[in-house]
């Protein structure tokens, strides 16, 4: 005889899926809005490459930076930063190489930096990672 899920199982999961989206772009926002004022140029919302995807692609002079934005609705699950982890990293690194090959001038040059935004309560707190990690 086989077992079914709960319904309200399913339901809870969607629930939190559809909060961490929400979460995720107001974070992403937010970080835009961070990286504008300290005089970055937004070239690129969401770089798709297959299933991999770069949140911010900005640009000031000659620096383009690849920034991976994290969010959490409060630090219960720790720095929003230190989820950026290897994986991700080559992720990232794969995706950048394909945006350079389709839109990378000569005279540019490039880094990782990570945005950790904190959302706790009325409270937003911003962490801007500059040259996050290198990629050999």
């Amino acid at each position: 005889m086989s077992r079914s899920r709960p319904q309200t199982r399913v339901a809870y999961v969607r629930r939190v899926t559809q909060h961490n989206q929400r979460v995720g772009e107001l974070g992403e926002r937010i970080a835009e809005r961070w990286l504008t004022r300290k005089g970055w140029r937004v070239v690129y919302r969401r770089f798709r490459n297959g299933h991999r995807d770069i949140d911010l692609v900005v640009r000031r002079d000659a620096l383009v930076a690849f920034v991976e934005v994290k969010a959490r609705s409060g630090a219960r699950f720790g720095d929003p930063v230190e989820a950026v982890h290897y994986r991700k990293q080559r992720e990232l690194a794969r995706s950048a190489r394909v945006w350079i090959d389709r839109h990378g001038r000569a005279e540019e040059s490039y880094r990782f930096d990570v945005v950790g935004v904190l959302i706790a309560g009325e409270r937003v707190l911003v962490k801007h990672v500059e040259d996050a990690f290198r990629v050999a």
